[in-house]
């Protein structure tokens, strides 16, 4: 659960009773809430963070670190509106994957593989992970850094923690928190992450940064903020104790025979490579599925994330560690395909099931710029998609006489494109 919020350095706050706004240039940025709460909400928050206190010693946080941050912790009430929305199971599959691995992204990939190649070479070495992949999850999880939240996290899952469903998941991510600041792992002004809790360039959750951050520069401090090759050596190890198998692919595309039933397969219905071959099944270029390390008896499953009639794919043990970082195909999928583009593999070979394809960063910066130049009140120009850009766009859609849909596809990329040129030959 993560919650890509943008950070920027230079900025003035403009309070409101419902959020704070970052004001860059002219232009709104909503970050976390800050809305005013009553005096008797207040009063209620306080009493359950008194109430939860026994169990936050009982866990290992002492009394004197747990009245230090809880005593003047206010709630923030806009996360519960957050617990029901995760774009990677809300977002189309073709809308996800093209903002999160584009041409942009890939480019500064590459860039950071060679900024910091001595670092991932010994992470490769001490892990077994290649550095792609590392890199990759940097670049889907905060941006290389870019990106990392800017939620106060004792806020956040303090709220969460008093307020909402799976309470007793983000206490434990509470009290957790607070034993990584009374071990002195991080300082508080570094505690700003997504709304859920995840914080730092890879955006671990308290939890799991408790279980399998890593010391890399040797300061010793296991700094995931600050550091970046503490952050990238803890992806690693992440990925390594979720059972990465070196030098085994994720998996790759594939192409299966027309007729082929594929009823009752997925991701974690696995079989021999050999059973596929048996099929007809072939690699998405035409080549062999047994290539390189593996085996006859290396177990695959068939993963189709938009159906039977999208790419499809065969994955491996090391999808699902990558998978267990953020429990969504779409999710796993993104990063294993810009560690592919990182690695100098192309797009996948079949076309997405639809006739509205996703758009890059770079284009929904284009619709977003379009719109602010119609007099929209979009925010920043950001290649982020919130709801101001949305109800804009339907706007536009509906004067255009298309299908008032919302999405910033290419069929809207085009439509203003068009409308662009009609100005300029005026």
């Amino acid at each position: 659960m993560r919650s890509f919020i943008l950070l920027c350095t230079s900025t003035l706050f403009a309070l409101t009773t419902a959020h704070a706004e970052l004001i860059i240039n002219g232009q709104k940025v909503v970050t976390a809430s800050t809305e005013f709460q009553s005096p008797a909400q207040t009063q209620n928050f306080q009493a359950c963070l008194s109430q939860l206190r026994g169990q936050a010693l009982a866990s290992g946080v002492s009394g004197n670190t747990y009245d230090r941050y809880t005593q003047n912790l206010s709630p923030d009430y806009s996360v519960l509106e957050k617990l029901n929305y995760q774009p990677e199971f809300s977002t189309p599959i073709w809308d996800y994957l093209s903002g999160l691995v584009d041409d942009e992204r890939v480019q500064v990939g590459l860039q950071k593989l060679q900024q910091h190649k001595d670092v991932l070479n010994r992470v490769a070495s001490a892990y077994g992970v290649p550095a792609e992949t590392v890199v990759a999850v940097w670049g889907v999880e905060s941006n290389f850094g870019q990106i990392a939240g800017s939620y106060p996290l004792l806020q956040a899952l303090g709220t969460l923690s008093c307020e909402g469903r799976r309470q007793g998941f983000f206490r434990g991510e509470f009290f957790t928190t607070l034993r990584l600041l009374q071990r002195g792992d991080v300082r508080e002004d570094q505690l700003k992450g997504s709304w859920a809790g995840a914080f730092g360039h890879t955006q671990f959750m308290p939890s799991t940064y408790d279980e399998l951050a890593v010391d890399f520069d040797g300061d010793g401090r296991r700094d995931l903020v600050s550091s970046v090759p503490d952050a990238l050596a803890s992806t690693a190890n992440f990925l390594s104790k979720r059972g990465w198998q070196t030098g085994q692919p994720w998996g790759f595309e594939v192409k299966v025979p027309a007729g082929t039933y594929l009823g009752g397969e997925g991701r974690r219905n696995k079989k021999s490579l050999a059973s596929w071959v048996n099929r007809g099944v072939l690699r998405a270029d035409g080549s062999p599925l047994i290539q390189g390390n593996l085996t006859e008896s290396s177990q695959a499953g068939l993963m189709m994330p938009a159906g039977e009639n999208g790419p499809l794919f065969l994955v491996f043990k090391n999808f699902d560690a990558i998978y267990s970082y953020n429990a969504a195909e779409s999710y796993a999928l993104a990063i294993a395909h810009l560690s592919d583009r990182l690695q100098g593999k192309g797009s996948f070979s079949t076309a997405w099931p639809t006739d509205d394809a996703g758009t890059s960063r770079a284009e929904r910066r284009e619709i977003q710029q379009y719109l602010l130049n119609k007099g929209y009140d979009i925010g920043n120009v950001d290649g982020l998609i919130g709801d101001k850009t949305r109800q804009a766009i339907r706007q536009e859609q509906m004067k255009l006489g298309l299908s008032p849909t919302g999405r910033a596809g290419q069929v809207v990329l085009k439509a203003f494109r068009t409308e662009n040129a009609k100005f300029i030959l005026k």
